[in-house]
């Protein structure tokens, strides 16, 4: 499943340089993943990156966008 940035975020641009995929962008207020994009840094890290920096936990498996 894609991943998602949940209200908590503090925009501290974190996530977005670790993506491999380029799926991050800064929305305003906050921080968005495009699902379409996302690929759970499969085939490049062994978890997603976005979680593994994010210093609030705002990026969280998106349930709306299971696994393709």
């Amino acid at each position: 499943m894609a991943y998602m940035i949940t209200e908590d975020c503090i925009a501290c641009d974190a996530c977005r340089p670790e993506c491999p995929v380029d799926a991050i962008s800064e929305g305003d207020p906050i921080y968005i993943i495009d699902p379409n994009l996302c690929v759970e840094c499969e085939g490049y890290h062994d978890e997603p990156q976005c979680a593994s920096v994010c210093p609030v936990d705002a990026c969280v498996p998106d349930p709306n966008h299971p696994k393709k």
